[in-house]
Protein backbone atom coordinates (compact mmCIF):
# COMPACT_ATOMS: atom_id res chain seq x y z
CA UNK A 1 0.00 0.00 0.00
CA UNK A 2 2.64 2.04 1.02
CA UNK A 3 4.37 1.84 -2.18
CA UNK A 4 1.10 2.69 -4.43
CA UNK A 5 0.31 5.21 -2.25
CA UNK A 6 3.57 7.05 -3.43
CA UNK A 7 3.81 6.09 -7.14
CA UNK A 8 -0.25 7.96 -6.74
CA UNK A 9 1.48 11.23 -5.35
CA UNK A 10 4.09 10.74 -7.61
CA UNK A 11 1.63 10.70 -10.64
CA UNK A 12 -0.36 13.76 -8.61
CA UNK A 13 2.63 15.86 -7.92
CA UNK A 14 3.53 15.44 -12.26
CA UNK A 15 -0.29 16.56 -12.96
CA UNK A 16 0.58 19.47 -10.85
CA UNK A 17 3.81 20.27 -12.62
CA UNK A 18 2.33 20.11 -15.77
CA UNK A 19 -0.61 22.20 -15.45
CA UNK A 20 1.72 25.01 -14.11
CA UNK A 21 3.57 24.61 -17.04
CA UNK A 22 0.43 24.56 -19.63
CA UNK A 23 -0.78 27.69 -17.21
CA UNK A 24 2.56 29.32 -17.82
CA UNK A 25 3.05 28.60 -21.39
CA UNK A 26 -0.49 30.08 -22.22
CA UNK A 27 0.68 33.41 -20.16
CA UNK A 28 3.45 33.84 -22.41
CA UNK A 29 1.41 32.88 -25.07
CA UNK A 30 -1.27 35.66 -24.36
CA UNK A 31 1.40 38.27 -23.43
CA UNK A 32 3.01 37.62 -27.30
CA UNK A 33 -0.59 38.01 -29.11
CA UNK A 34 -1.25 40.89 -27.02
CA UNK A 35 2.29 42.70 -27.93
CA UNK A 36 2.04 41.59 -31.31
CA UNK A 37 -1.41 43.36 -31.86
CA UNK A 38 0.03 46.71 -30.08
CA UNK A 39 2.56 46.75 -32.27
CA UNK A 40 -0.29 45.83 -35.08
CA UNK A 41 -2.42 48.73 -34.15
CA UNK A 42 0.64 51.25 -34.01
CA UNK A 43 1.48 50.52 -37.47
CA UNK A 44 -2.35 50.84 -38.18
CA UNK A 45 -2.70 53.92 -36.78
CA UNK A 46 0.57 55.26 -37.97
CA UNK A 47 -0.02 54.16 -41.99
CA UNK A 48 -3.73 55.78 -41.02
CA UNK A 49 -1.81 59.25 -40.58
CA UNK A 50 -1.36 61.43 -43.40
CA UNK A 51 2.06 62.28 -44.16
CA UNK A 52 2.65 65.86 -43.34
CA UNK A 53 5.51 68.54 -43.71
CA UNK A 54 7.54 70.15 -40.66
CA UNK A 55 4.62 73.03 -39.91
CA UNK A 56 2.28 70.03 -39.79
CA UNK A 57 0.52 70.64 -43.22
CA UNK A 58 -0.95 67.72 -45.20
CA UNK A 59 1.04 66.74 -48.29
CA UNK A 60 -0.56 68.96 -51.47
CA UNK A 61 -2.02 71.27 -49.32
CA UNK A 62 -1.60 75.39 -48.12
CA UNK A 63 0.24 75.85 -45.39
CA UNK A 64 -1.58 78.56 -42.93
CA UNK A 65 2.05 80.33 -43.88
CA UNK A 66 1.50 81.81 -47.26
CA UNK A 67 2.61 81.40 -50.00
CA UNK A 68 3.91 77.54 -48.71
CA UNK A 69 2.99 74.90 -50.24
CA UNK A 70 3.50 71.32 -48.87
CA UNK A 71 5.29 69.50 -51.47
CA UNK A 72 7.06 65.77 -50.79
CA UNK A 73 7.58 66.74 -47.14
CA UNK A 74 9.49 70.24 -47.80
CA UNK A 75 7.24 73.84 -47.62
CA UNK A 76 8.13 75.51 -51.14
CA UNK A 77 6.68 78.64 -52.10
CA UNK A 78 3.97 78.55 -54.65
CA UNK A 79 1.82 81.86 -54.53
CA UNK A 80 0.07 81.28 -57.91
CA UNK A 81 -1.73 78.49 -55.52
CA UNK A 82 -1.57 79.77 -52.08
CA UNK A 83 -1.64 83.26 -52.07
CA UNK A 84 0.03 85.88 -50.55
CA UNK A 85 -0.86 87.53 -46.86
CA UNK A 86 -1.92 91.68 -47.30
CA UNK A 87 0.67 94.37 -48.08
CA UNK A 88 2.69 91.58 -50.54
CA UNK A 89 2.88 91.58 -53.93
CA UNK A 90 2.66 88.39 -56.14
CA UNK A 91 5.56 87.98 -58.63
CA UNK A 92 4.95 83.95 -59.89
CA UNK A 93 5.13 81.92 -56.84
CA UNK A 94 6.67 84.58 -54.48
CA UNK A 95 5.46 87.45 -52.43
CA UNK A 96 7.14 90.48 -52.16
CA UNK A 97 7.12 93.14 -49.09
CA UNK A 98 7.84 96.78 -50.25
CA UNK A 99 11.22 96.69 -47.50
CA UNK A 100 12.68 93.92 -49.60
CA UNK A 101 15.43 96.05 -50.62
CA UNK A 102 19.00 96.21 -49.46
CA UNK A 103 19.59 92.50 -49.46
CA UNK A 104 22.57 91.09 -47.10
CA UNK A 105 22.79 87.54 -46.68
CA UNK A 106 23.72 86.22 -43.82
CA UNK A 107 25.39 82.02 -42.29
CA UNK A 108 22.90 81.34 -38.77
CA UNK A 109 25.18 78.65 -37.17
CA UNK A 110 23.57 75.94 -34.92
CA UNK A 111 24.80 72.99 -33.08
CA UNK A 112 22.47 70.23 -32.72
CA UNK A 113 23.49 66.97 -30.87
CA UNK A 114 27.63 68.16 -31.40
CA UNK A 115 27.03 68.10 -35.19
CA UNK A 116 27.54 72.09 -36.66
CA UNK A 117 24.90 73.23 -39.15
CA UNK A 118 24.26 76.37 -41.17
CA UNK A 119 21.13 78.30 -41.99
CA UNK A 120 21.64 80.88 -45.08
CA UNK A 121 19.45 83.33 -44.93
CA UNK A 122 18.77 86.66 -46.86
CA UNK A 123 18.13 89.62 -44.48
CA UNK A 124 16.91 93.37 -46.04
CA UNK A 125 18.45 96.66 -44.85
CA UNK A 126 14.92 98.21 -45.93
CA UNK A 127 13.03 96.68 -43.05
CA UNK A 128 15.64 96.86 -40.71
CA UNK A 129 15.64 100.83 -41.80
CA UNK A 130 12.03 100.78 -41.22
CA UNK A 131 11.80 98.59 -37.90
CA UNK A 132 14.54 101.11 -36.68
CA UNK A 133 12.36 104.58 -36.99
CA UNK A 134 9.06 102.77 -35.15
CA UNK A 135 8.51 104.54 -31.80
CA UNK A 136 9.55 102.47 -29.02
CA UNK A 137 6.74 104.10 -26.78
CA UNK A 138 2.83 103.11 -26.39
CA UNK A 139 0.40 105.76 -25.80
CA UNK A 140 -1.73 105.64 -22.68
CA UNK A 141 -5.40 104.77 -23.52
CA UNK A 142 -8.27 104.99 -21.20
CA UNK A 143 -5.65 105.96 -18.35
CA UNK A 144 -4.21 102.49 -19.00
CA UNK A 145 -0.39 102.41 -18.28
CA UNK A 146 1.24 99.37 -20.52
CA UNK A 147 3.71 97.26 -18.68
CA UNK A 148 6.11 95.05 -20.08
CA UNK A 149 3.90 92.71 -21.79
CA UNK A 150 2.77 95.43 -24.03
CA UNK A 151 6.12 96.35 -25.19
CA UNK A 152 6.88 92.90 -25.66
CA UNK A 153 3.65 91.86 -28.12
CA UNK A 154 4.43 95.82 -29.76
CA UNK A 155 7.56 94.06 -31.09
CA UNK A 156 6.66 90.25 -31.72
CA UNK A 157 3.68 91.50 -33.37
CA UNK A 158 5.01 94.15 -35.88
CA UNK A 159 3.33 92.71 -39.24
CA UNK A 160 5.56 94.05 -41.56
CA UNK A 161 8.55 92.33 -39.86
CA UNK A 162 6.44 89.47 -39.74
CA UNK A 163 6.15 88.60 -43.02
CA UNK A 164 10.19 88.67 -43.07
CA UNK A 165 10.89 86.19 -40.24
CA UNK A 166 8.22 83.58 -41.20
CA UNK A 167 10.33 82.17 -43.67
CA UNK A 168 13.51 81.87 -41.22
CA UNK A 169 10.89 79.18 -39.39
CA UNK A 170 9.74 77.67 -42.67
CA UNK A 171 13.40 76.98 -42.99
CA UNK A 172 13.86 75.25 -39.47
CA UNK A 173 11.25 73.29 -39.96
CA UNK A 174 11.92 72.14 -43.51
CA UNK A 175 15.95 71.17 -41.84
CA UNK A 176 14.49 68.57 -39.87
CA UNK A 177 10.78 66.80 -39.13
CA UNK A 178 11.49 65.93 -35.55
CA UNK A 179 9.33 68.97 -33.91
CA UNK A 180 11.81 68.53 -30.67
CA UNK A 181 14.60 68.73 -33.11
CA UNK A 182 13.09 71.79 -34.50
CA UNK A 183 13.43 73.54 -31.04
CA UNK A 184 16.44 72.66 -30.70
CA UNK A 185 17.73 74.46 -33.84
CA UNK A 186 16.14 77.53 -33.36
CA UNK A 187 17.43 77.53 -29.92
CA UNK A 188 20.81 76.71 -31.22
CA UNK A 189 20.45 79.55 -33.71
CA UNK A 190 19.75 82.12 -31.20
CA UNK A 191 22.06 81.24 -28.88
CA UNK A 192 24.99 81.23 -31.52
CA UNK A 193 24.02 85.02 -32.57
CA UNK A 194 26.75 87.03 -30.96
CA UNK A 195 26.23 89.34 -28.25
CA UNK A 196 26.53 92.44 -28.72
CA UNK A 197 24.56 96.45 -27.85
CA UNK A 198 23.85 99.00 -30.94
CA UNK A 199 25.38 101.75 -28.68
CA UNK A 200 22.22 103.58 -30.18
CA UNK A 201 20.68 106.19 -27.50
CA UNK A 202 16.65 107.18 -28.03
CA UNK A 203 14.59 109.82 -26.48
CA UNK A 204 11.30 109.17 -24.81
CA UNK A 205 9.62 111.72 -22.86
CA UNK A 206 12.44 113.77 -22.35
CA UNK A 207 14.69 110.64 -20.81
CA UNK A 208 17.23 109.08 -22.75
CA UNK A 209 17.73 105.25 -22.67
CA UNK A 210 19.65 102.26 -24.47
CA UNK A 211 18.07 101.77 -28.13
CA UNK A 212 16.08 98.44 -28.03
CA UNK A 213 16.05 96.18 -31.37
CA UNK A 214 13.33 94.43 -32.95
CA UNK A 215 13.58 91.00 -33.33
CA UNK A 216 14.29 91.62 -36.83
CA UNK A 217 17.21 93.83 -36.30
CA UNK A 218 18.90 91.05 -34.59
CA UNK A 219 19.12 89.03 -37.18
CA UNK A 220 20.16 91.71 -39.83
CA UNK A 221 22.72 93.35 -37.59
CA UNK A 222 23.74 89.58 -36.46
CA UNK A 223 23.78 90.41 -32.59
CA UNK A 224 22.10 91.22 -29.94
CA UNK A 225 21.76 91.39 -26.41
CA UNK A 226 19.99 89.30 -23.81
CA UNK A 227 16.34 90.72 -24.27
CA UNK A 228 16.64 91.32 -27.79
CA UNK A 229 17.96 88.09 -28.63
CA UNK A 230 14.87 86.33 -26.16
CA UNK A 231 12.58 88.37 -27.97
CA UNK A 232 13.94 86.79 -31.79
CA UNK A 233 13.15 83.29 -29.60
CA UNK A 234 9.98 84.09 -28.63
CA UNK A 235 8.89 85.19 -31.99
CA UNK A 236 9.93 81.85 -34.13
CA UNK A 237 8.69 79.17 -30.84
CA UNK A 238 5.50 80.99 -30.82
CA UNK A 239 5.32 80.48 -34.41
CA UNK A 240 5.92 77.34 -33.97
CA UNK A 241 2.89 76.47 -31.45
CA UNK A 242 4.83 76.60 -28.28
CA UNK A 243 3.87 79.10 -24.87
CA UNK A 244 6.41 81.99 -24.32
CA UNK A 245 7.40 83.89 -21.62
CA UNK A 246 9.77 86.03 -20.81
CA UNK A 247 11.76 85.80 -17.33
CA UNK A 248 13.17 88.82 -16.21
CA UNK A 249 15.72 88.90 -12.94
CA UNK A 250 15.18 92.33 -11.16
CA UNK A 251 18.57 92.09 -9.39
CA UNK A 252 21.17 91.16 -12.27
CA UNK A 253 18.76 93.19 -14.56
CA UNK A 254 18.62 90.13 -16.69
CA UNK A 255 16.11 88.48 -19.65
CA UNK A 256 15.90 85.65 -20.74
CA UNK A 257 13.29 83.32 -22.23
CA UNK A 258 10.89 80.31 -20.83
CA UNK A 259 8.58 77.80 -22.90
CA UNK A 260 5.96 75.79 -21.76
CA UNK A 261 6.98 72.47 -20.10
CA UNK A 262 5.53 70.05 -17.04
CA UNK A 263 5.67 71.51 -14.47
CA UNK A 264 8.57 69.38 -12.31
CA UNK A 265 11.28 70.66 -14.93
CA UNK A 266 10.16 74.19 -14.50
CA UNK A 267 10.99 77.40 -12.98
CA UNK A 268 9.56 77.56 -9.83
CA UNK A 269 7.19 75.21 -10.63
CA UNK A 270 5.04 77.78 -13.18
CA UNK A 271 5.00 75.50 -16.42
CA UNK A 272 7.66 77.32 -17.99
CA UNK A 273 11.07 75.93 -18.73
CA UNK A 274 13.60 78.01 -18.16
CA UNK A 275 15.98 78.83 -21.95
CA UNK A 276 19.53 81.20 -22.07
CA UNK A 277 20.26 83.13 -24.96
CA UNK A 278 22.96 84.73 -24.38
CA UNK A 279 25.22 81.43 -25.11
CA UNK A 280 25.03 78.14 -25.65
CA UNK A 281 23.55 76.12 -22.73
CA UNK A 282 20.80 73.75 -21.95
CA UNK A 283 17.01 74.15 -21.64
CA UNK A 284 16.59 74.04 -17.79
CA UNK A 285 19.99 75.44 -17.00
CA UNK A 286 19.39 77.90 -14.68
CA UNK A 287 22.58 77.80 -12.41
CA UNK A 288 25.20 79.65 -15.29
CA UNK A 289 27.74 81.94 -14.37
CA UNK A 290 27.24 84.93 -15.33
CA UNK A 291 30.20 87.42 -16.44
CA UNK A 292 30.52 90.07 -13.18
CA UNK A 293 27.67 88.75 -11.81
CA UNK A 294 27.56 84.79 -11.02
CA UNK A 295 24.14 83.00 -10.66
CA UNK A 296 21.05 84.47 -10.80
CA UNK A 297 19.50 84.70 -7.37
CA UNK A 298 16.80 87.21 -8.00
CA UNK A 299 13.17 85.54 -8.23
CA UNK A 300 12.02 86.32 -11.84
CA UNK A 301 9.17 87.84 -12.76
CA UNK A 302 7.14 85.54 -15.46
CA UNK A 303 5.72 87.35 -18.49
CA UNK A 304 3.10 85.38 -20.20
CA UNK A 305 3.38 86.42 -24.30
CA UNK A 306 1.40 82.88 -25.56
CA UNK A 307 -0.89 80.15 -24.03
CA UNK A 308 0.16 77.20 -26.66
CA UNK A 309 1.62 74.22 -26.53
CA UNK A 310 4.13 72.46 -24.36
CA UNK A 311 7.29 70.89 -25.32
CA UNK A 312 5.97 67.82 -23.29
CA UNK A 313 8.39 65.21 -21.73
CA UNK A 314 11.39 63.04 -22.64
CA UNK A 315 13.94 65.68 -23.04
CA UNK A 316 17.53 64.14 -23.00
CA UNK A 317 18.04 68.10 -21.82
CA UNK A 318 16.07 67.85 -18.71
CA UNK A 319 19.11 65.14 -17.41
CA UNK A 320 21.74 66.39 -18.93
CA UNK A 321 20.75 69.66 -17.34
CA UNK A 322 21.02 68.58 -13.94
CA UNK A 323 24.11 65.89 -14.76
CA UNK A 324 26.10 69.26 -15.95
CA UNK A 325 24.41 71.18 -12.55
CA UNK A 326 25.91 68.42 -10.68
CA UNK A 327 29.13 68.80 -12.38
CA UNK A 328 29.65 72.09 -11.75
CA UNK A 329 28.83 71.99 -8.17
CA UNK A 330 31.79 69.19 -8.06
CA UNK A 331 33.97 71.83 -10.29
CA UNK A 332 33.56 74.38 -7.86
CA UNK A 333 34.64 72.58 -4.67
CA UNK A 334 37.50 70.76 -6.78
CA UNK A 335 36.33 67.18 -6.53
CA UNK A 336 35.83 66.29 -10.63
CA UNK A 337 36.76 62.92 -10.75
CA UNK A 338 38.22 61.68 -14.05
CA UNK A 339 34.72 60.48 -14.91
CA UNK A 340 32.71 63.16 -14.03
CA UNK A 341 35.37 65.94 -16.58
CA UNK A 342 34.76 63.27 -19.35
CA UNK A 343 31.19 63.56 -18.98
CA UNK A 344 31.89 67.39 -18.86
CA UNK A 345 33.46 67.34 -22.34
CA UNK A 346 30.66 65.27 -23.75
CA UNK A 347 28.26 67.75 -22.95
CA UNK A 348 30.50 70.83 -23.97
CA UNK A 349 31.01 69.06 -27.52
CA UNK A 350 27.18 68.32 -27.51
CA UNK A 351 26.06 71.77 -27.32
CA UNK A 352 29.11 74.28 -28.33
CA UNK A 353 29.59 75.67 -24.80
CA UNK A 354 31.24 79.13 -24.64
CA UNK A 355 33.46 79.97 -21.37
CA UNK A 356 31.44 82.96 -20.13
CA UNK A 357 27.64 84.47 -20.65
CA UNK A 358 27.50 88.20 -20.81
CA UNK A 359 24.52 90.34 -19.50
Amino acid sequence: MGIKEEGGDRVYLKEILLNIFHQKRLLVILFVIVILSTAVLIMYIFLLQEPVCGDGTIYDSCSDRKPYFCEQGILVERASICGCFENLTIDGDSCFSKYQTGIKNIALNYVLRGENGTIEFAVYGGLANYLSKLSRSIHHVDGEIPVKKDFKLKKLDEEEQRYLLLPLVTNIQNLVDNKKDQVRVAISIIQKISFGSSEKIISIGGNKIDYARYPYEVLYDEQGVCGEKSELLAFILREMGYGTAFLYYPFENHETIAVKCPKRHSVGKTGYCFIETTGPSIITDDELEYVGVGKLSSEPELIVISEGKSIGNWWYEFKDASDLIKIRNLMEKNWVSASAYSKFEELSDKYGFEEVYNI
